[in-house]
């Protein structure tokens, strides 16, 4: 198992980084003719994060089929295509908004799309004429559009209005509370943190995951630093208890997804990650993360 999670750990990491470059020199190229200028809505070059909207698109879909098998196994009607729209839905309102530039329509636009995307999943559940599960099968949509499609939108937000590499100083941090958690807790754990939800995870292994996000956290505040001309952009108080808050909200959201997997009586959300099980059991955390990175750069810059 520890084998396979270095492996395919290392092959996502190296993914990760290829992406995000790639997706830092898209945003440099110019769209030549009106036809492909009209296509971005009248811009010169193409709009910022294009490749990772297209990524985050394809493990929304993804993430559906594996979220919809969680919901079948708690006898929850649902569609995968509907539990997609829903990802995508609200993924979409929240780009569309902030590459617009139009904050103000936010709000309609994700109530709009939310009440459509209820009425699409009681249409689809009528067509059997039949009443009963309509509550679970709303409910579940309405976890899709949040869970699959805001949270990801704000992933999004944070690539606009930030740039790339912060998204990948959010994911490092995020995901290297895991990484200190696991080895942590393999080497010293002895006080089980949640044992009636997640057995693996100790008290010991929580906080050496927690201070291995802050000292990233503290260490990437230092080089930006530096690359500031001596102008402390990030103060390092604020990097530090970024880094601690971060690395425990993504423990949340780990356990967050334990707590849906545990009631539908599964242990992975799927297999097509070996040693880790699913796409969701993989993004659990950064989701979680997302709207709280989101308002700590708010309220820092």
């Amino acid at each position: 198992m520890l084998q396979r999670r270095l492996t395919f750990g290392s092959v996502m990491i190296g993914s990760l980084v290829t992406i995000l470059y790639f997706d830092s020199t898209f945003e440099r190229v110019v769209l030549e003719g009106t036809f492909w200028q009209s296509l971005f809505f009248g811009q010169a070059v193409l709009p910022p994060g294009i490749l990772m909207f297209i990524v985050l698109l394809a493990i929304i879909v993804l993430a559906a089929n594996e979220l919809c098998g969680i919901f079948r196994a708690k006898k929850i009607k649902v569609e995968p295509w509907v539990v997609s729209t829903a990802g995508i839905a609200g993924f979409a309102c929240v780009y569309l908004s902030v590459n617009r530039d139009s904050p103000h329509h936010m709000s309609a636009c994700i109530a709009s799309a939310a009440m459509m995307i209820a009425m699409l999943s009681l249409v689809v559940h009528c067509r059997h004429r039949q009443t009963q599960g309509a509550i679970a099968t709303i409910s579940a949509t309405a976890l899709s559009f949040i869970y699959l499609g805001l949270l990801p939108g704000l992933l999004m937000a944070i690539r606009i209005h930030h740039g790339v590499w912060m998204i990948a100083a959010i994911l490092g941090i995020t995901k290297i509370c895991d990484i200190g958690a696991y080895f942590t807790g393999q080497a010293i754990g002895r006080h089980k943190l949640v044992p009636w939800l997640s057995p693996g995870k100790t008290w010991e292994g929580l906080i050496g995951g927690l201070l291995l996000s802050a000292l990233l956290a503290l260490g990437l505040a230092v080089i930006a630093n530096r690359n500031g001309n001596g102008t402390v952009y990030w103060p390092l108080i604020w990097a530090g208890m970024g880094g601690l808050v971060l690395g425990g909200v993504g423990q949340l959201g780990d356990l967050l997804a334990s707590l849906l997997k545990r009631d539908a009586g599964i242990k992975d959300s799927g297999s097509s990650i070996p040693g880790f099980g699913g796409i969701l059991d993989v993004v659990d955390s950064p989701l979680l993360v997302a709207p709280v990175a989101y308002w700590i750069l708010w309220a820092i810059k």
